[in-house]
């Protein structure tokens, strides 16, 4: 194998491009018309490429299962209309509609609402495991109901997700009351960041199973779920997040859900520093891929 900095830059520097021959899909979503702070969530999918190479030369030592022994594909980036936040979501859909396991690289959080609406057409309501700073189930953002604080308001009305099986972990930032009191009383489960801190991984890894139970469930993380201390490279950075090592331990933990598909959104790489955010933003990636690898080394 050459050294991992001479590796191409697509996902983990090897995958085949053809969509046809793998049981997992990695494609970028650049997209960041959503956003309400800082932009540049559109370059995240080149960063992230780039930086997983760091992760293509082994095993994860936790279980030694290897993503080489799976089928990934590398499509590259979906197609979108410059400009045109309803136009873009449809392309995603249209997009995201043809493939089985599609593991997505935004982009914004706003991505994740076409992503969501693909996947519903074919397996109904989904659970959700879903980590972030924000509660994400704002009804509209300054005026524009389609953007990236309101993905998950828009899932739920639509019937995307089942609210009884969502879990949000990290949670911390300012939120309106009633955002809050509507996402609670829909039936989704909230896990402020303190309480993970408080809790542990085990805790926390027991709350996700018991909620999503054993029904088919989607992966969503806001890279800003992390502290910005670990993962400064976001739009919308807030203090006291979860430290990686914290979902590290959470993720290994998670394996035997039924898992139907994940997105990694809101690394915006103009705010990074020595690459540690898009680097833990394909951690997370890589650490799912190895949740689905078949058997042990």
């Amino acid at each position: 194998m050459p050294p991992t900095f001479s590796l191409p830059p697509s996902f983990l520097g090897g995958c085949t491009s053809d969509p046809n021959s793998a049981t997992f899909c990695i494609a970028g979503i650049p997209f960041d018309l959503g956003v309400t702070n800082r932009s540049g969530a559109r370059e995240a999918p080149y960063a992230v490429r780039r930086a997983s190479r760091m992760l293509a030369d082994g095993a994860n030592p936790a279980g030694w299962t290897d993503p080489a022994n799976i089928a990934i594909a590398d499509i590259g980036d979906f197609s979108l209309a410059l400009g045109d936040i309803p136009l873009s979501l449809e392309m995603i859909e249209r997009q995201a509609g043809g493939i089985g396991h599609l593991l997505a690289i935004g982009g914004d959080h706003t991505v994740t609402l076409a992503l969501l609406r693909a996947l519903a057409k074919r397996t109904g309501p989904v659970g959700l495991i879903h980590f972030d700073a924000h509660i994400d189930t704002w009804p509209d953002n300054f005026g524009q109901p389609l953007a990236h604080g309101s993905p998950f308001f828009h899932a739920i009305e639509e019937g995307l997700v089942d609210p009884r099986r969502m879990i949000q972990i990290g949670i911390r930032s300012p939120m309106p009351r009633d955002v809050h009191d509507w996402t609670l009383a829909r039936g989704v489960t909230i896990v402020t960041a303190e309480q993970v801190h408080l809790q542990g991984p085990e805790g926390v890894a027991d709350a996700i199973r018991r909620v999503v139970g054993d029904g088919q469930t989607y992966f969503s993380f806001d890279i800003d779920a992390i502290d910005p201390g670990q993962a400064p490279g976001t739009g919308t950075p807030e203090v006291g997040g979860l430290f990686t090592w914290q979902v590290m331990a959470i993720l290994r933990r998670l394996a035997g859900i039924d898992f139907v598909g994940m997105d990694v959104v809101e690394v915006a790489p103009a705010y990074d520093v020595s690459e540690i955010t898009a680097l833990a933003a394909a951690s997370i990636l890589w650490q799912y891929l190895t949740l689905q690898a078949p058997g042990k080394l």
